[in-house]
């Protein structure tokens, strides 16, 4: 998709708004035309990742509700569900595996949702000159990965499908900024990393892939929730209309993405370039959509994953913490 790079394809910003519709509350929630205005006294208490949900609900034009966002960044969905657990938060998001270790520690939060993302920059990356083909190579080599998160189960996936466990391979528990340097550094073989740094160290450093987690990752990623929120038919009432802003922006994201990397690089400096790569050779277009049966059994069997791996003791029940409640707003389920 070349000409996504091309100026001569970028709509003006007046035809993007347009196309993104102003969305009003009583268009969208049902009884909504008489709450518009009670919604005026609320604030909702929403955590983002840097370039993630604020930005991409402003570039498509949503972001003016009727009710007040105070928007919190926390590049960790593990954050995002102990803000919410200390009730300093009514609204985040991350991966399964965060929402895993909520579900064992009984904390107060729920998920109210589900998006895709792409899972083909979720990868096993090689040095450029390590003697380092298949997944099997790895075998006594210094492997990066950032334990209980997306990259630790994949990684232990595919060693698995190859024949081999974490005891084989020199694992190196590092977070992404450091697995970055490490691996410019020549301090590791291999790293299993996701998101802007696996694409870095591709364009950077020559990083060869190995496996993405297609096959290995489900593809959903959580919307979390404070039960306080969910509960309040106000906030209730917000955080349905901005799941729903959220879902519309998703459907914009996936037909104006170089518009969308514009801001996404003024917020994390990732090269416009790196992320219109990333988009051409994503596994699927991202989308948020309510809640399935599919999708909570998916959840459990990533606990039952980390059980297996010894990460995770036995007899974690996901299932009570997911809520249907925003599924009537929401509409299509994964």
């Amino acid at each position: 998709m070349e000409q996504l790079l091309h100026s001569s394809f970028l709509p003006s910003r007046r035809r993007l708004l347009q196309g993104a519709g102003a969305l009003s509350l009583a268009s969208v929630l049902p009884g909504a035309a008489f709450a518009q205005s009670d919604l005026r006294g609320i604030t909702l208490r929403v955590a983002t990742y840097k370039g993630g949900h604020k930005t991409l609900l402003e570039t498509a034009g949503l972001a003016q509700t009727p009710y007040q966002i105070e928007w919190k960044e926390f590049n960790s969905g593990v954050l995002h569900i102990e803000g919410i657990n200390a009730d300093a938060l009514d609204l985040g998001s991350g991966s399964e595996i965060p929402a895993v270790f909520a579900a064992k520690a009984k904390a107060s939060v729920k998920v109210v949702g589900v998006y895709h993302e792409d899972l083909n920059n979720q990868v096993t990356l090689a040095q450029k000159d390590a003697p380092i083909h298949k997944v099997a190579d790895l075998r006594g080599k210094r492997v990066g990965y950032v334990r209980a998160t997306t990259s630790h189960l994949y990684l232990y996936q595919q060693l698995k499908e190859a024949g081999l466990s974490f005891d084989d391979i020199k694992a190196v528990n590092l977070s992404p900024a450091d697995g970055l340097s490490a691996f410019a550094r020549g301090d590791i073989d291999a790293w299993a990393i996701y998101g802007y740094n696996g694409q870095l160290a591709r364009t950077k450093h020559g990083a060869r892939t190995l496996k993405t987690a297609v096959g290995y990752l489900s593809g959903n990623f959580l919307i979390y929730a404070n039960p306080k929120a969910v509960e309040d038919a106000g906030r209730q009432l917000a955080l349905a209309d901005l799941l729903q802003r959220l879902q519309k922006a998703y459907v914009w994201g996936n037909s104006n993405f170089l518009v969308y990397a514009k801001a996404q690089s003024a917020q994390t400096r990732v090269p416009v370039g790196d992320l219109v790569e990333i988009y051409n050779n994503r596994s699927q277009n991202s989308s948020l959509v309510a809640i399935s049966d599919k999708a909570i059994e998916s959840h459990q069997r990533v606990a039952d994953a980390f059980q297996a791996m010894g990460v995770l003791e036995a007899g974690t029940d996901v299932k009570p913490l997911w809520d249907k409640t925003f599924n009537r707003y929401l509409g299509v389920k994964a």
